[in-house]
Formats: C-alpha cells, structure tokens, sequence
C-alpha cells in the first residue's frame, strides 16, 4: 500500500508529500492564497496526465511521434458544488493518428487506472485519530 500525507500549512494551504514529490494545495484569493491548484483541479488533472501516459505509451508503441503530445480538460461543476459533473479529455498528437489506429487509441487513453477508479470506486474507509499530545 502506498501513503500519501497532506499537512496543513495555513488557512486553506496544505502541503502535500507524495513519495519524494511535494506539491502544494490551495483556494483561491480571498478564501486563501491561491499558491496551488485546488484539490478539485489535482483531481481532473490527475485523470488528464494518466490519460496522457496511456496515450504516449500508445503512440510509442504504434512508432508514432509523441514529443508534442498535449491532453487537455475541461471541467464542470455539479450546480451545487458538491462535485465535477462533467470532464472533456481532448487528446492531441503531433502528427495525427492513422484512422484505423483512433479507435484503438481512445480505447486505451479510456482505459488509464484513474479513469477505472472513478467508473468502478474504490473502497474508501475514513478513520478519525486525535493526535497525543506531550502532557507536563
């Protein structure tokens, strides 16, 4: 099992480690200092870079050019908030894909881990622990 911690910098600011990576979370101005992405944009961005490691490992694997490989997302909000309602992947390669080859490129961009864990979610348990604090 891999951990992921998030640490809590200041007002809506949170440091977070991932192996030997840190990246920073946070809200836009004026709820916090916007000195991140939010948590929602990690989120759709996290779908758009797997998305593009499926499909640079499609390209190479087909002898296609993959240096100027972009994958963009656009996202929209459930009316109230609560979630992303919608996301479009858009998919563009330097040089084009042959048409027969489309078909099997979506399928495999389709087929990235982040996108198989929100079509089948995986088990979340959420455990509440009070830190100890050092008594005198």
């Amino acid at each position: 099992m891999s951990r992921i911690c998030v640490r809590h910098e200041e007002r809506d600011r949170f440091r977070v480690a991932i192996g030997a990576h840190e990246l920073v979370v946070d809200q836009p101005v004026p709820a916090s200092g916007d000195e991140g992405p939010t948590p929602t944009e990690l989120f759709v961005a996290s779908l758009a870079a797997c998305g593009a490691f499926y499909a640079r490992r499609f390209l190479a694997r087909h002898g296609l050019a993959d240096g100027a490989l972009t994958v963009t997302a656009d996202f929209a909000m459930a009316g109230d908030h609560s979630r992303v309602a919608s996301i479009t992947l858009r998919v563009e390669t330097p040089d084009g894909v042959p048409p027969g080859l489309r078909g099997a490129l979506e399928r495999a961009v389709d087929a990235c881990a982040v996108h198989s864990s929100i079509r089948q979610a995986p088990a979340v348990s959420l455990e509440i622990v009070a830190k100890e604090s050092a008594r005198v």
